[in-house]
This record gives C-alpha cells, structure tokens and sequence, in this order.
C-alpha cells in the first residue's frame, strides 16, 4: 500500500532527478491575468484547439492545463516555454520534440472537474489519470463493458460503500498504464488487471507487469489519481502549483 501522497509548496529551483518523478497538482479556475499569460505562452495551434472548445469554462481550463504544462517544462529544461514544439504518437501521447536527444524528459497529463495532474520523469514513460468521484457514474454495467473478470470478481466483494472508491481506484489505474505505453485502445481493456480495494497495496497484472510501477495518488477529497511509471526504484515528489508562486529559474528567462 501507498504512502499518502505529501503536496508541497513550489520549490525556488526546479531539478528532476533521473530516479525521481514528479507529480503537480494545479486548480484550472485561473484569475483573469493568469488565464491571460497562459494564453500567452499556447502555440497558435493549441490557441485554435482551446477556440474550438463550446463552453468557457472548458476553454479556460485547457489554457490554463497546456499553459501550466509549458511553464513547468520551460523550468525543467531552461527554455521558454513559447519555444517548446510538441509531437504526438500514433495513438496521440504528447511529447516534446526535441534537437537535442539527450534531453529525455517524458511527461503525462490529467485533468478533471477544474483540477490537474501533470507528471514528469526523466528517460522513462510515464502515464496518469485523475477522476472526479461520481457515485452515478460507477454502476455494474460500466464496469462488466470496461473491467476484467478478475477486477470485476474484486469489485464485486467490496463493501456496497466502498464500491464507488473502488470502481474509480481501478477505473484511473487502468487509464494510468494505457496512457503509460501509448497505445491507446489498442491494449483491450480486459486484457489486463489492476487491484482495486482501497487501502490495499497496488497490483498490476498484465503480459508486461514486470516493467512497470503503479502507484495511487492521494489527490484531494472527492478524487481518485493514479501514476504508472516505467521500471522500478524511483522516488515520487508531489508538488502544488499556483499562479502566484514563479520558479526561479534565470536560464529559462533568458532562452
């Protein structure tokens, strides 16, 4: 079982260790200046991909997400974040693209209900998922479509009160490790299976388990988080970011 997950306040000076990584919490409601800088740092095709968006609320949220995203990379990396170019994969996993092939950092982003997590690591692929708990939407029927037999047998044995918890433990640990290798919904879901039963230690059985660490997030009241990170012995660090606080960091200023 998990530790509980320690949010800090940001450090004055961004380092991400090879055998670290590191997971951000962030509120999307941004102020009106906030909102505005990050806007201001979007390239013109995430600025046309937020336009699309019919509802402000959900406009302004994915501004805030991409624009927290590139200042946290632009920290990482020393570099403005204006200057940052995204590729994705062939199933759409986002990552930088990079000149130098040296700089090897994998990041992952989740977001829900006007909260995010964005998780970074260095050389190794990561992938998290973030859910707003709704007990409406965790019924036996989404779960016979979406859970494999073993997790539907766990779920099943829970406590009728521990069942809404336990879908969305399962539901974002599952999400985790598809977005961990990229592949999308190429990787069936029943194929593989997660434990479930809150408070329980984390367990991935899948044809590449081996390769793989899942860990829960204790993310804030009302949500369940989940992180997969490729290999073994890495150390996690929680941050909490905020519009008010900069990362000290004269090198991206200047690039």
């Amino acid at each position: 079982m998990s530790s509980p997950s320690h949010w800090l306040a940001l450090p004055t000076n961004l380092v991400l260790g090879n055998e670290e990584i590191h997971v951000w919490r962030a509120r999307l409601d941004l102020p009106p200046e906030s909102l505005s800088r990050m806007r201001g740092v979007l390239a013109q095709d995430e600025q046309a991909r937020a336009d699309r968006f019919h509802f402000d609320r959900d406009r302004n949220h994915f501004v805030a997400c991409r624009g927290i995203l590139r200042e946290l990379l632009g920290s990482y990396l020393s570099r403005n974040p204006t200057s940052l170019q995204f590729s994705y994969g062939t199933f759409g996993k986002p990552a930088l693209h990079f000149e130098d092939p040296s700089q090897s950092i994998r990041f992952n982003v989740a977001h829900s209900n006007g909260l995010a997590l964005l998780a970074f690591a260095c050389g190794r692929e990561i992938g998290v998922d973030l859910e707003s708990i709704r007990a409406d939407f965790a019924g036996d029927e989404i779960a016979q479509r979406y859970f494999s037999k073993e997790e539907l047998e766990e779920l099943r044995a829970l406590p009728e009160a521990m069942r809404t918890e336990g879908f969305f433990e399962c539901w974002t640990r599952k999400e985790g490790y598809i977005k961990a290798r990229g592949l999308g919904l190429q990787i069936p879901l029943q194929s593989f299976s997660v434990s479930l039963t809150p408070g329980q230690p984390e367990t991935l059985q899948s044809e590449d388990a081996s390769c793989w660490t899942l860990r829960s997030i204790d993310v804030s009241p009302g949500f369940a988080g989940a992180v997969v990170v490729e290999g073994r012995n890495w150390r996690p660090h929680f941050w909490d970011w905020t519009p008010s606080v900069t990362i000290q960091n004269e090198r991206a200023k200047q690039a």
